[in-house]
């Protein structure tokens, strides 16, 4: 059983509890959340049923829109593996020569994702 399903226990127990003592409070109390905190679990579960309980985090789902084309991507990372010494500025500055338009940081990203920031990891 993954953390986040045990997790999800814990809330329904505590959702359990309120009902059998037929006190919030004092459930809250006892499990150790807030009584905010229960009143969102509450609404959670009333409305997505048990699946409402698991934490999902927020942010981008999926790949960020300012993300470089994989044309660009594909270029940067022949240009690094051929030149492995060059820095993000020298990448991008090579890449404009070429007609290819990145900034360092996208270069900088994409070697992010692919794991190779370090020169040594651009080596092989």
């Amino acid at each position: 059983m993954t953390n986040e399903r045990k997790i999800a226990r814990w809330k329904l127990s505590m959702l359990e509890l309120a009902s059998e003592l037929g006190n919030v409070s004092k459930a809250c109390r006892i499990m150790g959340y807030r009584l905010q905190q229960f009143y969102e679990i509450s609404r959670n579960y009333q409305l997505y049923g048990a699946e409402g309980l698991l934490d999902k985090l927020p942010g981008c789902k999926g790949p960020h829109s300012n993300r470089v084309s994989p044309e660009i991507e594909k270029a940067i990372l022949d240009h690094c593996l051929e030149h492995p010494g060059h820095g993000c500025l020298r990448v991008a500055q090579e890449l404009a020569l070429k007609g290819v338009n990145v900034s360092s940081g996208g270069v900088r990203g994409v070697w992010s994702r692919h794991n190779l920031l370090l020169r040594h990891q651009r080596n092989s």
